[in-house]
């Protein structure tokens, strides 16, 4: 009987322990668990706050369907552009804000069905806007949409024409006056364009070719010049986006080729000084005429894209240097900022002299390739 109690009180002892301790051991647990999601969620909270310096370069080189102006108290500000869509017949117009909340926009055809639209982060057609059919596959339709770089394109030939027309305005009413204001600062890059790329390289027919090499000098010059702006509605890469480049290096080879007179044919299909065996019965070197007359377009739009996109990113990259280097070390971060902001500075410095030789070298060229075209036979 003895042996019984003193096994029941064992018993209890046991039980009043585990009851009191146990608790205590699910809180210790509970409590290490708590600690483990907060440094988790510390981490993630930290990996997010870094800066992820190729996509912020990217974000601005690239184009896209909104103006990121800044991030203010964890919340991006923006210019939602309009996005203008041709898909079956219909056209679609919407705000790009609607891709900013829900990813997708949702509307109805003339039909009364429903059509999705959406960008995709990945595939095939990343970064575009695309129709989602009934069975997941993605369609491309036909996008005129105003994009950062259509806009920056608006923006910057309007203030264009505004400035001519004030240069304009001041040679009409001066006359014959020494110029003063605008009309002085944009004067010395007309006669520039004149005297020292115009004349020189086409000739006596230089007049007929010279508003199209003035237009397109200062609107490489100007838009080159308006991306160093990091301010909207400046900053836009216009010249650095290839498809604008390409646009004005096609304009450049059909006035080339469609005012070429018939000494510039001549020499490219029977090019003198060249041995007839190089002409017949293999035409070689009219194949390679030929072929030279595709190729400088095509030099002409890679040059300035490149160039452009190169001296964006050497300049973001210095920028993004301080908070790289400012997440390994608050005293290292002190000391990157100053030599990067001197860097950029230097930099920044270098890209206002690029962007001229930029446009005079497109200008350049193109007159180059005018006189070719205008250029009599010899006698």
């Amino acid at each position: 009987m003895t042996c019984n109690k003193n096994n029941v009180i064992i018993i209890l002892s046991f039980l009043i322990c585990f009851i009191f301790l146990m608790p205590n051991n699910i809180m210790a647990e509970e409590k290490e668990q708590s600690d483990v999601v907060e440094t988790i969620d510390d981490d993630l909270k930290e990996a997010e706050e870094k800066l992820d310096a190729g996509k912020l370069i990217f974000d601005h080189i690239l184009d896209s369907y909104n103006w990121h102006i800044c991030t203010w108290k964890g919340k991006h500000i923006s210019v939602y552009l309009p996005i203008i869509v041709f898909c079956e017949g219909e056209l679609y117009c919407f705000s790009s804000k609607h891709f900013h909340h829900e990813h997708q926009y949702h509307t109805l055809n003339k039909h009364g069905d429903e059509v999705i639209f959406e960008i995709p982060d990945e595939g095939k057609y990343e970064g575009k806007v695309v129709r989602v059919m009934s069975d997941g596959t993605q369609v491309k339709p036909f996008d005129i949409s105003i994009t950062k770089t259509v806009c920056g394109l608006l923006i910057s030939c309007t203030l264009l024409v505004i400035i001519f027309l004030l240069v304009a305005k001041g040679y009409r009413d001066r006359g014959e006056k020494a110029p003063k204001g605008l009309q002085a600062l944009i004067e010395p890059l007309i006669l520039y364009v004149r005297d020292d790329i115009a004349k020189p390289n086409i000739g006596k027919d230089y007049e007929k070719y010279f508003p199209y090499l003035l237009t397109v000098f200062f609107f490489i010059f100007f838009n080159n010049l308006l991306g160093l702006i990091p301010l909207f509605p400046f900053g836009a890469n216009i010249t650095g986006n290839i498809a604008v480049t390409a646009v004005l290096a096609l304009f450049t080879f059909f006035i080339t080729n469609l005012t070429g007179k018939k000494h510039y044919y001549e020499d490219i299909f029977n090019t003198p000084g060249v041995p007839w065996w190089l002409k017949f019965p293999l035409p070689l070197m009219p194949v390679i005429e030929v072929v030279g007359c595709f190729i400088k377009p095509v030099v002409l739009a890679i040059r300035l894209f490149a160039n452009i996109t190169a001296g964006h990113i050497v300049l973001l990259g210095f920028i993004s240097m301080i908070f790289i280097v400012g997440e390994m070390s608050a005293m290292a971060g002190a000391g990157m900022s100053v030599m990067s902001v001197i860097l950029a500075i230097f930099a920044d410095c270098l890209e206002v002299l690029v962007a001229y030789i930029q446009a005079y070298v497109f200008t350049l060229l193109s007159a180059i390739y005018f006189g070719m075209a205008a250029k009599e036979a010899h006698h």
